[in-house]
């Protein structure tokens, strides 16, 4: 059958239409915000908005946007790409951080009942694929040695708060704050960091373990 060529162009339109619709990712066993964020080319804080997403938890089978197939083959980013600048990683940091705020300090403690210092960044870490050691000493041997004018979000930073080295980690948030497990104050919390003499004097130095 002979088509006429207004019927080819609408044809046309419609295959150029279906070729930048959104694309999506089916959330799987295991995945977590960060992951599917540089398994899709993306940076998480992008994917969140993508979604509507008010927290950084997502469940097995969850459908994801993950913007515009056209866009995505375009423009790839690698996965070491996805979370290194603070501008793009920072409020995906913030966002993993506050789940675990305001939970009771407990020595030892690993969970919601209770929570200290490297539990607490190891949480907020693995809510972004990252797996880290459970004690602060321990933490303070991964990633790379950041210059403390340098820091940006994500970034351990580390405190000789018994004598001994990384006695105490926390997670720089930006804007001279840091999230940690505050033993003193009985909870987790954010605060200031230089701008606190007691933690300003006991300052040891920062890794970073986001790429």
């Amino acid at each position: 059958m002979k088509r006429s060529p207004a019927f080819v162009a609408l044809a046309f339109a419609a295959l150029a239409f279906s070729s930048a619709t959104a694309a999506t990712y089916t959330v799987k066993p295991g995945d977590t915000l960060y992951s599917v964020a540089r398994a899709t080319g993306l940076d998480a804080s992008t994917l969140m908005k993508l979604n509507n997403l008010s927290s950084t938890t997502i469940q097995v089978g969850q459908r994801l946007n993950t913007g515009s197939a056209d866009s995505n083959a375009k423009a790839p980013v690698r996965p070491s790409q996805a979370v290194a600048a603070p501008s793009r990683g920072g409020a995906f940091v913030r966002s993993a951080a506050t789940r675990f705020l305001g939970i009771r300090y407990v020595l030892g403690g690993n969970g919601n009942g209770g929570i200290d210092c490297s539990a607490f960044t190891m949480n907020v870490f693995r809510q972004m694929g990252i797996n880290l050691p459970r004690t602060a000493a321990a933490q303070w041997g991964v990633g790379a040695p950041v210059n403390r004018s340098h820091l940006r979000e994500g970034d351990l930073v580390f405190f000789n708060t018994t004598g001994r080295n990384a006695s105490h980690v926390g997670i720089y948030l930006g804007g001279g704050l840091m999230a940690n497990a505050n033993s003193y104050r009985g909870r987790s919390m954010v605060e200031p960091l230089f701008s606190n003499p007691y933690w300003a004097s006991r300052y040891q130095g920062a890794r970073r373990v986001l790429n």
